[in-house]
């Protein structure tokens, strides 16, 4: 049982029938109220969850939950930050305190979690394509009286996928498919571009908003006016939204009847919309306007980046626990890279910063607030920016283009196609590379060493340390080095004194760290460093051990490997990445090629997905962390106890 009490309404809640049959229209402002009160609860104390943007979308949530027959009718969240209450509300208020820990719930819709999460979801963007694709499905079997809602931010509807369903969705007109705009002018960081500028005139023309109540009064009695209600609402909108803000509305233009805006926290109004527009057939878009943190006064009035994940806090006084170290601590290697690529973009003025809408979360923050000139947020559009970047290097620029290595899935084929084939010098900076912890399968960063790798004239790197990590910047941004990718994981470096004196890197070349005889560890980027560890464990054990940190996967460094295959018959290679076409396997083929042959141990990711917990349960749990490194050298040099104890001394 959860040791977190929840509010007399909420208590009776444990599935959406409870509420629907429970509680009347008139009581729904208490069970928001219960339900913003028992995520700022919880997160408050476990502190390792997102916040803001679930506290924005309660009312939302309690209306959708009312007014549907979930989970028959069909929600999906985009991205999934603001499906806390949606959680709540469906069984798993109980377990709400295990959210993002290691065995508990996830931060996000999953369909094995629960019936009620209709789509998996964790990157933007997607819930249109995905309820579209349900609408049509169901009206394939016959069940075409079902709802399918899409939750989507004003954020996400930046991205390219948001557009492509909606432009499908204009042409499936039988589908019952209804877009909720979630509005609250953020994603992470503020919004950028010029969607959010439109949505902007429409939420602020008061005209406007004076005269479509009218319109929302004459849709609340359709009955009264027969049959052809539904076009004289739609006629009259379409006429008052062109000639009061000048402009054809755009979500119109796609064939999707559009309504709103309407405020997103008045949860008796959102019912009663909601269910009027049950009755309206075809694609159709809710405009709602919230707040992000909404119903809490500190993220109300606080910086809502900051609150979009805040750690614990204090509920009372909105003050952000913050832990203060005994001793000096390295910075984050997200924190090296901001400021490091001020300090090359100083001296190089071909240097450019591009991010898709994570400025805070990757530190191109730093930049833009130094040099904003030079620095774009293209929003989350993941493709664009990739191929925004090719069209910089054209023109002799030098974009460093930074993203997490999850999201920079999303833009492979701009990789090989506008960047790669044409050879051009972009500088991708992947944060978040390995596993990334409490956000589970759908972030950890497992696969770019393994798909950058496989794409011709692409340089593939990653540091060990913040100081390798400068001086793969300093190298990436001399000319004619072509695409250049760099990889460097979530969390903190191991240096204190990390701004050191930036030096060149012959591209292809590793370092060889200790000396040794009976085995050899060969490790790329942060990893290496768990590898040291277990050498300074086993120095008593007698056992000799060479480390090599090889800096590049690709070229990898041949002459280094020779020397590795010639001297060694064991060898471990260490990545936080997936094994499957990876570091591991770079090695395995140079030995196979050379006609090598030794007993080589790939620690790794295995070919599975991973779930959440913290990033060291992880390391753990998929065998690369020090204590998984000691157990295989021990294994693969047959060291016991008694000889451990007679080499000492």
């Amino acid at each position: 049982m959860s040791e977190y009490k929840a509010g007399p309404f909420l208590e009776q809640i444990n599935v959406p029938e409870d509420l629907r049959k429970k509680f009347s229209i008139d009581d729904l402002p208490q069970v928001s109220d219960e339900v913003r009160q028992y995520i700022i609860d919880v997160i408050s104390e476990i502190g390792n969850s997102h916040f803001g943007a679930s506290l924005g979308v309660v009312e939302m949530t309690v209306a959708l939950h009312y007014v549907f027959n979930t989970p028959y009718d069909q929600l999906v969240w985009d991205v999934g930050h603001q499906a806390y209450g949606h959680k709540i509300l469906t069984g798993r208020k109980e377990s709400f305190p295990t959210n993002r820990t290691r065995g508990g719930i996830s931060g996000f819709p999953k369909r094995s979690e629960s019936k009620y999460d209709a789509f998996g979801v964790g990157h933007s963007s997607t819930s249109i394509s995905a309820a579209l694709g349900m609408a049509v499905a169901n009206n394939l079997k016959g069940e075409k009286e079902r709802q399918h809602i899409a939750i989507i931010g004003d954020g996400a509807m930046t991205a390219g996928l948001a557009f492509e369903g909606m432009n499908h969705a204009g042409y499936e007109k039988d589908a019952n498919l209804l877009v909720i705009l979630n509005d609250n002018c953020m994603s992470i960081d503020p919004n950028v571009g010029a969607l959010r500028d439109y949505l902007t005139d429409i939420t602020t023309s008061h005209t406007y908003n004076k005269v479509k109540d009218e319109v929302w009064s004459l849709l609340g009695k359709i009955s009264k006016f027969g049959p052809d209600a539904q076009s004289v609402a739609s006629k009259i909108s379409t006429a008052l939204k062109g000639s009061i803000l000048k402009q054809s509305n755009f979500f119109e233009s796609l064939n999707f009847r559009y309504f709103g805006p309407v405020d997103g926290h008045d949860v008796i109004g959102m019912a009663k919309i909601m269910e009027d527009l049950k009755d309206i057939p075809g694609p159709k878009i809710l405009h709602c306007i919230t707040k992000k943190g909404g119903g809490y006064k500190f993220s109300e009035e606080g910086n809502p980046t900051q609150w979009h994940a805040p750690g614990v806090f204090n509920k009372d006084t909105g003050e952000i626990v913050k832990v203060i170290p005994k001793s000096p601590q390295p910075p984050k290697y997200q924190e090296v890279f901001g400021h490091t690529i001020v300090e090359l973009a100083e001296k190089n003025d071909k240097i450019v910063g591009v991010t898709p809408a994570m400025p805070s979360g990757c530190s191109m923050n730093i930049m833009m607030k130094a040099m904003p000139e030079r620095t774009f947020d293209v929003g989350i559009a993941e493709q664009h920016a990739v191929t925004f970047s090719a069209g910089l290097a054209t023109q002799g620029s030098i974009p460093f283009c930074n993203i997490y290595s999850s999201f920079m899935q999303r833009a492979y084929d701009q990789v090989l196609h506008d960047v790669a084939i044409q050879n051009l010098n972009v500088v991708f900076c992947l944060d978040r590379g390995g596993l990334v912890g409490a956000d589970g399968a759908t972030h950890h960063g497992a696969y770019d060493l393994s798909y950058m790798r496989s794409i011709p004239n692409m340089t593939v790197s990653a540091p060990m340390n913040e100081a390798e990590l400068r001086n793969l910047m300093f190298t990436a941004q001399h000319e004619n080095m072509g695409p250049f990718s760099i990889r460097y994981p979530r969390g903190k470096g191991v240096m204190t004194e990390w701004k050191t004196a930036l030096q060149k890197i012959k591209v292809g070349t590793g370092r060889k760290l200790t000396n040794g005889n009976d085995i050899a560890i060969l490790t790329i980027g942060h990893p290496g460093n768990f590898a040291q560890k277990a050498i300074e464990e086993l120095k008593s054990s007698g056992a000799s051990i060479a480390h090599y940190d090889m800096r590049f996967v690709k070229p990898i460094d041949e002459v280094m490997l020779h020397e590795v295959f010639s001297k060694f018959s064991k060898i471990i290679t260490i990545e936080d990445g997936c094994l499957m076409g990876g570091f591991g396997s770079a090695v395995i083929e140079f030995m196979a090629d050379q006609k090598y042959s030794a007993e080589v141990v790939r620690l790794g990711i295995a070919d599975k997905y991973v779930h959440h917990g913290t990033q060291e349960e992880l390391w753990a749990d998929c065998g690369f962390d020090t204590k998984a490194i000691v157990k295989t050298i021990k294994s693969m040099l047959n060291l016991v106890e008694e000889k451990a104890s007679s080499n000492v001394g």
